[in-house]
């Protein structure tokens, strides 16, 4: 997997670009917390909680 450093997304398109890397990264350190990509996994977590949280309408 070539890495890319994250950013925080600034739009939609940056946000679903964000999501489809955690899915990659997901599918590839599964639950190895000692894979050399899991801190890269909870960072990419991080960023988009973060844009959910100040962007996206919670559900009622």
């Amino acid at each position: 997997m070539s890495q890319v450093a994250p950013i925080l997304p600034r739009n939609d398109r940056e946000y679903r670009q964000l999501v489809k890397q955690l899915d990659r990264l997901v599918d590839e350190v599964g639950e190895d917390e000692n894979h050399p990509l899991a801190s890269m996994m909870e960072v990419i977590g991080v960023l988009i909680e973060k844009y959910e949280d100040e962007h996206v309408a919670e559900l009622a």
